[in-house]
This record gives C-alpha cells, structure tokens and sequence, in this order.
C-alpha cells in the first residue's frame, strides 16, 4: 500500500477520457491498451493492481501445485514430502517476481495513471473516489468477481476459507473438507493432499461437471491415488463442534471431520455498490453486467470485460476482452470478441478441453486417441489420458479435450484449429515432432480422414483411381507419371 503515497492524487473535481474501473487483468489490459493510443487513461482499484490472478488465482495456485508436485515425487522414492513453510515461501516468491508489471508505477510507465480508492457512479459521466469527483467520456468496468460462500449452519466461520483466503493459512491442515467439484476445488484438493494433509471433497453433483465423462473418470482414479476421498452427489447440511475443528453432517447419512473447510463452490461479480443504475448499465439475473459482442453494455458509451460480463471467468478471457473492449473505445470499432474459449484444470493428470464436447451435436463425429498407446506417454511411464476430437458435417474441428500431463499446451494447437475452423485432414497432414503428447491430436485427427476415405462415396472413387492406376502401369511398364 505504501507505492500510493507518493502518488499526485486527483484534484477535488477532474476530467479524464477513459475510466477505467478495477485494476486485474481486464483492467491493466484495458487501461495499457487504450493509454497506447494516446488516450487519456484513468485506473481506480480500490487494493492494489495485479487482481486475483496475482495474489489469490492463477499465480499462487500454479506455485502450490508445482510444489506438491515435488512433495509427492519426493515422498514416493522414499523421502519426505515437502514443508508446507516451503511451499509458501515459493508462492510469495513467484508474486514477488511478477508483481512488479503490474505496479502504479508500472503503469505509470504506460501511461496509465493509478488511482486508489472506492468508486460510486453518480450519474451520466461522473463518478466519485472517496469523496474526489470524476468526469469522464467511456469507461470499462473491470471489478472482477469474489468467492460464492454458501452458509453452512453451525460451522465456526473461523474454521471455513474461500479461494481468496485460503494463502493466508500457515499451518498445514491435518483435515481438510473441500466443498465443491470444481477446477479450483480439485487443484487445491489434490495440491493440499500431496503435501501431507488427509482431504476429503464434497461435490454436489459429480467431478468436474462441465467436462467429458471419462475426463472426470480419469481425474477421479488420480485424486484417489493420491489419497483424496470424494463424496459426489453430496451436500452439508449442518455442523457441529468447533473452533478447533468440525464435524460435517451431509444429506447422505455420512459425518466428516474438518480443521478447516475450503469453500470452491463458485463466485459472484463485484457489481454490488458500484451505481451503475445511475449510468444506465443493465444486470442479469446473478449481478453480471450485460454486454453485446463488443462488449458495450446498455450504455454505448461503458464497456465492460472480465468476471464482472457473464462470459467465462477466466484470465486468458478477461485479458483478451480488456483489449478488445479497450480498443473499441478508443478507435471506435465493433470488434467482437472470439467465441471460442479454452479451458484447462491444472491438476496431475491435467483436463484440457475447448469448444464442443462428446456429448456433441448431430452429424458431429467424435474420435479418440488414447494415450496408452502413444509412444511420448509410453517412454514418460504416464499412459492415463486421451487426446480427443469433434468433428463437424463439413469435417471442421468443432472442439475436443484432452486428459494428460501438459494438457493445456497441447490444447493450444487444437484451440488455434477450432478457431480457424481448421479440417481435421489440415491438422492429420501437418507434420508434428516425435515423441510428443501433441502426436495424439494428430492420430486422432487422422482417424477422422481414414474414416471418411473407407466410407462411401470417396472408397469407391479411391478404389477406382487405384485400379485405374495400376493398369496404366501394367501397360508402361518402366515408366511413370
């Protein structure tokens, strides 16, 4: 906090260009991106800029999953599982070290000016931060979101944490109850188990709910291997005990034990409090802001990008919307943003999918390539997972998934292919490097090509022209064409 105290703060009354509201990374995008068209930029955040990704997301996530990577690789060939200390150290570590782009200064570098404070839309163009007003001709609204908490009756709030808080604790927790089926939940669970705690999931309706069956199957077997127990379609409906732990009573008859409750059941966007009635920006149902496909809300002259739109809350969206939102603002243009969005939960193994799914369309042709058989997994001795591909009528990649380690790098490939409505014979025809996991796609790319030259009409056109040519060789003997 102490970077904003040497900060020329704003006069009592002031008129920027382009406002911009929230400073993760739908907001430093936004904000750098108009700024680097000479546009009058004017950042408020409230905290600090970086948003969840930096201090409570991707970031510290990624660290602890990297380290109870090393804890249980060590633990297994006979060592001790790395300290819980460590592994926090590591995390504050990778912050420190990637904190600094997105410092006021930083920005400041950029061109952005970073304002701390609480902003209240007071009306058409104007807007107050703690007290100072704000005139402004556009602004990108970039709040973000905040965990979803569902109150458990009896719980000791002492003993319960969200996405948020949870790298405040210090102590490794000998029980954790993790509440939900989701990617965060499955990270944190399997991160947490592998560093030595006993972890037990609770999931409403099934593993990763959103993903392939067999995706979730596989997930499933990893998570159990590592010790995790999973109650699926299972809820709590009250607790006793506390404050130093809890007893969990679910809908099922079952008890279960906790120190300390992780509650991953979701999140809200930060829209609450904002005034936005007084700007004209319409809500949905659950507090999103809407947004056309340029992503200019009820009010022409607001935009909006990140976990506060109802598209998905991920980082690669929010930043990508930031500078899509942005320069639309500051040129003028209707550009729309990309319909096609990956995915991917880092777990081991980790499930990477994008655009349609096995559960696909009619006349989509869904083909498999199982890692057991692929050379990269088998000289890796890490043959769980499958790489896996939705074709449409046309033969145009339409989606796909993939289970394995590095899944979500491979599934950029196939990203890249589903959004340029690549075939599945441009992808089979491409040449790929042996061994690698990215072999998959292709074999299962070709299938489709070998599936559609075995079936009629083009196996009758292939067998002619093979007949056809090996007569003309029988006549010309020594010679070709």
């Amino acid at each position: 906090m102490e970077r904003y105290e040497n900060l020329d703060m704003s006069p009592t009354e002031r008129t920027v260009e382009f406002l911009v509201v929230g400073g993760g990374s739908a907001g430093i995008v936004g904000a750098k991106t108009a700024a680097g068209f000479g546009v009058e930029t004017l950042l408020v955040e409230r905290a600090r800029p970086g948003g969840d990704c930096l201090y409570t997301g991707c970031v510290p996530s990624k660290t602890l999953l990297s380290s109870a990577e090393e804890s249980v690789q060590g633990h297994r060939s006979g060592g001790q599982r790395l300290e819980f200390g460590t592994a926090r150290e590591r995390i504050a570590a990778a912050i420190a070290t990637i904190e600094p782009g997105d410092t006021p200064e930083a920005l400041g570098a950029a061109g952005v000016e970073v304002m701390q404070g609480t902003l209240v839309f007071r009306g058409p163009g104007r807007a107050d931060v703690d007290g100072r007003t704000i005139r402004f001709r556009q602004a990108l609204l970039a709040t973000g979101s905040a965990p979803s908490a569902p109150l458990i009756p009896g719980l000791d709030p002492s003993l319960t944490v969200t996405s948020d808080s949870i790298w405040d604790v210090t102590e490794l927790p000998d029980r954790l109850v993790v509440v939900g089926g989701g990617p965060i939940a499955c990270e944190i669970g399997q991160a947490f188990a592998r560093l030595g705690s006993a972890v037990t999931l609770v999931v409403r309706s099934r593993l990763l709910p959103k993903e392939d069956l067999e995706a979730a199957d596989i997930l499933r077997r990893s998570l159990q291997d590592d010790g995790i127990r999973i109650l699926e379609e299972a809820a709590i409906t009250e607790a006793t005990g506390g404050p130093d732990d809890a007893t969990l009573h679910l809908d099922t008859g079952e008890d279960v034990v906790a120190h300390l409750v992780l509650l991953a059941t979701g999140r809200s966007p930060r829209t609450s409090g904002l005034g936005l009635e007084t700007i004209g920006v319409k809500l949905d149902t659950r507090g999103h802001v809407l947004t056309d496909a340029t992503l200019r809300t009820s009010n022409p002259l607001i935009r909006a990008a990140g976990d506060i739109t109802a598209y998905e809350d991920f980082t690669h969206v929010a930043g990508l919307h930031g500078s899509v939102a942005a320069s639309n603002a500051a040129l003028g243009l209707r550009r729309r943003i990309p319909a096609v969005v990956p995915r991917v939960t880092f777990t081991s193994p980790e499930v990477a999918a994008v655009g349609r799914g096995a559960a696909s369309q009619p006349g989509d042709r869904v083909h498999t390539s199982w890692h057991g058989e692929l050379d990269r997994a088998i000289t890796a001795g890490q043959r769980q997972g499958y790489t896996r591909v939705v074709v449409d009528r046309r033969g145009k990649l339409v989606g796909g998934a993939i289970v394995g380690p590095r899944a979500g790098d491979t599934l950029a490939e196939l990203t890249l292919a589903v959004h340029s409505r690549l075939s599945a014979s441009e992808v089979a025809g491409t040449i790929h490097p042996y061994p690698t996991y990215s072999e998959a796609l292709r074999d299962a790319a070709l299938e489709d090509v070998q599936a559609r030259l075995a079936a009629p009409p083009m196996s009758l056109a292939t067998g002619l022209l093979a007949r056809v040519r090996r007569a003309w060789i029988a006549k010309n003997p020594g010679r070709n064409r």
